[in-house]
């Protein structure tokens, strides 16, 4: 039972709630569901290929593995992707953003800083380099202009600015760390980024191959049970666990600097 305004309410309702009391006049009541609805709505919003981050130009290597033959149909494709997921910068940054994002709600900032520079420290090409820093700087612009965090939060991401603060955001650094400030739980955080990477590489086929449509739905469809492994096990890693084994994947972000002819930045 409850008073709100000079209002009696009865509240029958069993559902684990969050309340936030804004100086004795309003008392706003969120569900644990609609706490999740936002943060899908939120997700479903930063991790669209609408997004202002222009992840559409990137193709993370793999215009290189189209031209020299590697990829060339949905079979290949998925081999690929399902690769640089399992045992390259798909795994790296998923551990990565799980981490950084239990240390910004931790308050340990010093280890979110670390963390920064090492994913910016990861990066195999020049190429590769640009792509998560030029995406995560998007991110983090578009999300101060769009999406500000509430206050407590927002001081903390202040204090990750400055002469002692990051300078360059690698992408998957941006998410884990915003994503966390947003209170948006990891496990969806890590499996929406997994996802956006996923589908962003098998639009890039799509277009350089060419692929269908249809076959790039197929391809992503099949990579569902591989996202989902990969993320569990980030969720459950920890910077120890790091590594890249995707060698060819790396070469060809390299190989790709001096392609002749490109449609995409990497």
């Amino acid at each position: 039972m409850a008073m709100i305004m000079g209002i009696r309410m009865i509240t029958r309702m069993v559902i684990p709630t969050i309340t936030i009391t804004i100086t004795g006049t309003i008392i706003i009541t969120m569900t644990d569901a609609s706490r999740r609805d936002a943060a899908l709505y939120r997700l479903l919003a930063w991790m669209s290929p609408s997004f202002p981050v222009g992840a559409f130009t990137y193709s993370h290597g793999l215009e290189w593995a189209v031209e020299e033959g590697a990829v060339a149909d949905a079979q290949s494709l998925r081999a690929w992707i399902s690769d640089v997921m399992r045992y390259g910068s798909g795994r790296s940054d998923a551990i990565l953003l799980a981490r950084v994002h239990e240390a910004f709600l931790a308050s340990d900032l010093i280890a979110v800083r670390e963390m920064a520079d090492l994913a910016v420290a990861l990066q195999p090409s020049r190429e590769r380099h640009l792509e998560a820093t030029a995406q995560g700087a998007a991110f983090v612009v578009a999300l101060e202009a769009a999406w500000p965090a509430g206050e407590a939060m927002a001081d903390r991401l202040l204090a990750l600015k400055g002469g002692d603060g990051i300078d360059r955001w690698a992408y998957a650094i941006a998410v884990g760390v915003h994503c966390a400030a947003h209170d948006i739980d990891a496990e969806l955080a890590v499996s929406a980024y997994l996802h956006a990477f996923a589908a962003n590489l098998v639009s890039a086929a799509v277009r350089a191959v060419p692929l269908g449509q249809s076959d790039g739905q197929r391809v992503l469809a099949a990579l569902e049970p591989v996202i989902a492994d990969v993320a569990g096990e980030a969720l459950a890693a920890s910077l120890d666990d790091l590594g890249s084994a995707s060698f060819r994947a790396d070469i060809s972000s390299q190989l790709h600097e001096t392609q002749y002819t490109r449609l995409f930045r990497s």
